[in-house]
């Protein structure tokens, strides 16, 4: 698994962590104490994210590529 490093403060050395954080902010604005929201919605927004297209990704889903990494692994 490859690793980067990035330096604090600099966004733009890691775009798609901060696309993710627009998409949670659709979710949750900053600030939010999620400790105020049902397990059970929190869990439906972390499915919605997970199955949701992803341009970085060839228009397939977070779910998508983990499980093709899955099985890759299990086959090996």
């Amino acid at each position: 698994m490859k690793v980067y490093f990035t330096h604090p403060y600099s966004p733009w050395e890691r775009p798609t962590n901060e696309n993710t954080n627009g998409l949670l902010r659709d979710y949750f604005p900053k600030g939010t104490d999620l400790s105020v929201h049902s397990k059970t919605y929190l869990k439906k927004v972390q499915k919605e994210l997970n199955e949701r297209p992803r341009k970085v990704l060839d228009i397939r889903t977070p779910k998508e590529v983990f499980n093709e990494l899955i099985i890759q692994k299990i086959a090996v």
